[in-house]
């Protein structure tokens, strides 16, 4: 599922429709899981928080927006929803549960 803020107000509904279809999701980011869709992974909006925070703090020191660098994310958090899992039937293996930056049970 994309990251759209359209879909934002229909995360759970979603989410139970693809678990009444037998339907895996996979979306970014996190709290598309926490509503009940099987995974996300993406970068970690706090992470990226914090660093738009550092870019600000040097604009309002002086910097000049055009000279700073453009920055990649550098912080991924992998999300795995293990009830979406047993609703659809799915096992998840223990190698990917333990890569995994939050697991809800």
């Amino acid at each position: 599922m994309l990251a759209d803020p359209m879909l934002f107000d229909y995360l759970t509904r979603i989410a139970d429709l693809a678990g009444r279809s037998r339907l895996p999701t996979i979306c970014w980011p996190s709290f598309f899981a926490v509503a009940g869709a099987l995974m996300s992974y993406g970068p970690s909006a706090a992470d990226m928080g914090h660093r738009a925070a550092t870019y600000v703090d040097k604009i309002l020191k002086g910097a000049k927006p055009g000279d700073l660098p453009v920055e990649q994310p550098t912080k991924f958090e992998l999300v795995i929803n293990l009830k979406a899992a047993k609703q659809i039937g799915l096992t998840i293996p223990a190698s990917v549960l333990l890569r995994a930056d939050k697991v809800i049970r």
